[in-house]
């Protein structure tokens, strides 16, 4: 069975600024693309790429008029090798950790955090 998600956006207000909190918690490198529109609204467009082949879970960080960010919206998953050495770069680059770590037993770890754009999302690891 293929698993059905292929994409996630993550909506912003400072694009700049949200590039760097994710850049800096999960230590990756987010990719500017430019983006063509008929309409006169501005779009800005990061991408995540899960591996160098582009397979696996991609999303981008995105800056658009019609998209707001904030929570209790669609929670995103975050995988992690160890969930500790993310939540120790959290506040450092300006976000929020609402949970900290929580045993799930067979499922592992959970830690809930907000981003420097009120997005809450959720980081998961084995450790």
């Amino acid at each position: 069975m293929r698993n059905v998600i292929n994409w996630f956006e993550i909506y912003t207000t400072d694009f700049d600024r949200a590039k760097k909190f994710y850049s800096t918690v999960f230590n990756c490198k987010l990719t500017d693309v430019p983006m063509k529109s008929d309409r006169h609204t501005q779009m800005q467009y990061a991408t995540f790429l899960d591996s160098e082949d582009k397979s696996g879970f991609n999303g981008a960080l995105v800056k658009i008029e019609e998209a707001k960010p904030g929570m209790g919206g669609t929670l995103i998953y975050f995988a992690s090798e160890d969930i500790n050495e993310e939540l120790s770069r959290v506040e450092a680059a300006g976000g929020k950790i609402i949970r900290p770590k929580l045993d799930t037993g067979a499922f592992g770890f959970i830690a809930l955090i907000a981003d420097t754009e009120g997005n809450m999302i959720r980081l998961r690891s084995a450790l």
